[in-house]
């Protein structure tokens, strides 16, 4: 009998660890891409690229719940989709903390102590964090000294929260989206940073000096340069999307209407600058047209729609919209998986995680009949049944 009740006990262990493990593990599907050459997505030559955002985390603020359960899951999520997917780089497209612009220096310091705890085997890759506005605040909130403050403290940001680099001549542009939709001192400083990467661009004129990674996991050589030497179209990374004309193709995912229906501007006339009064969600028209002119990316990555999209502008460029990695804000968080070839084609994947009621319901579910049955099978059996 004592036989009997430690198998059972046994098979209930094994059942929550194969359990744990499946949740864990992130659900993949490809999205139509223009990818072409090389052997797809993980292919010869490919740079493949995780890209997350919207993780709202509360650093020191976090309640019992985010730190014994929510954490301990994502944790060991990263660690899966890493062990799974075999990223060459992590981007990070904006609104890492909940609050930022309302925490003290100490403060942010715990939250990036909780990214660092969250991403575990990332940390030995390329990693860039661009800024959201959850990060620094809306236009009538941006300071320039907390814009510097924040981005010092980020990975490959300089002092107005832009970055250029290059990743084994893929050249990757970030810009400081919050402030493109401002009328103050931010915004010209970015705009003379797209200026500057146009004429770099045209001209090559800058050397950026090699950084090397070493081999990666699949044992390729990683070079990252902060300034690109290339030619070739950036990537470009925000964290607003870009405007949206009505003549042009409709974002794909079924639901991203639903979504944008509460944050998109409205009026496609709208004035093209942010006075404080009122809080756009997307970069304006004229100014998406001057970014797409002077940058000509061959794709764009943003965030702040909570959900994934895909979309082609009218000039051709395609626009991926990453969704939240929170489970405060849906139910159905997820990230995507980027491949990028030398030939300028991108490979995308849409991928998800499993959702919190799911998750905890299964966990009370296990945990109820495990406690259940440790308590039959604790009780002394019957004096006839020892004859």
């Amino acid at each position: 009998m004592g036989l009997g009740r430690s198998v059972v006990q046994l098979l209930f262990v094994l059942v929550l660890i194969v359990f744990e493990e499946r949740v864990s593990l992130p659900s993949c599907h490809d999205v139509p891409s223009n990818l072409d050459g090389g052997d797809g997505p993980g292919g010869y030559g490919d740079v493949k690229v995780m890209m997350v955002a919207n993780l709202l985390l509360m650093g020191s603020d976090s309640g019992y719940f985010d730190v014994y359960f929510r954490d301990s899951y994502m944790a060991k999520f990263f660690r899966k989709s890493f062990q799974m997917l075999k990223p060459d780089m992590l981007v990070v497209l904006g609104d890492v903390s909940a609050k930022g612009n309302q925490l003290s220096r100490s403060k942010w310091l715990s939250v990036l102590h909780q990214l660092q705890h969250l991403l575990g085997p990332f940390l030995g890759l390329p990693l860039h964090i661009i800024l959201g506005d959850r990060d620094i605040g809306h236009c009538n909130e941006l300071d320039l000294k907390l814009v510097e403050q924040i981005s010092s403290s980020l990975p490959g940001l300089d002092s107005v929260g832009c970055g250029v680099f290059d990743v084994n001549n893929i050249s990757f542009i970030s810009l400081n989206a919050i402030a493109m939709l401002c009328k103050n001192d931010l915004r010209s400083h970015v705009e003379k940073v797209i200026e500057r990467m146009n004429q770099e661009r045209q001209r090559l004129a800058i050397k950026g000096s090699d950084r090397s990674f070493g081999p990666d996991q699949n044992g390729k050589n990683f070079q990252w340069r902060e300034n690109p030497t290339s030619g070739a179209r950036p990537v470009l990374l925000l964290h607003f999307p870009l405007h949206k004309t009505t003549d042009s193709n409709k974002w794909t995912h079924k639901r991203f209407h639903e979504a944008l229906d509460d944050v998109i501007i409205k009026d496609p006339d709208r004035a093209s600058v942010d006075d404080g009064s009122h809080e756009p969600q997307t970069i304006p028209l004229n100014v998406t047209e001057y970014i797409l002119q002077a940058l000509k990316p061959r794709v764009v990555f943003s965030a702040h729609t909570h959900v994934f999209g895909d979309h082609i502008h009218k000039d051709g460029t395609r626009e991926v919209s990453v969704p939240t990695m929170a489970w405060d804000v849906t139910e159905e968080p997820g990230f995507v998986m980027a491949s990028f070839g030398e030939n300028e084609g991108v490979a995308i994947s849409h991928c998800s995680l499993a959702r919190q009621s799911y998750v905890l319901m299964a966990y009370v579910s296990l945990l109820v009949l495990l406690i259940s049955t440790t308590l039959i099978m604790s009780r002394p059996l019957p004096h006839n049944s020892l004859n």
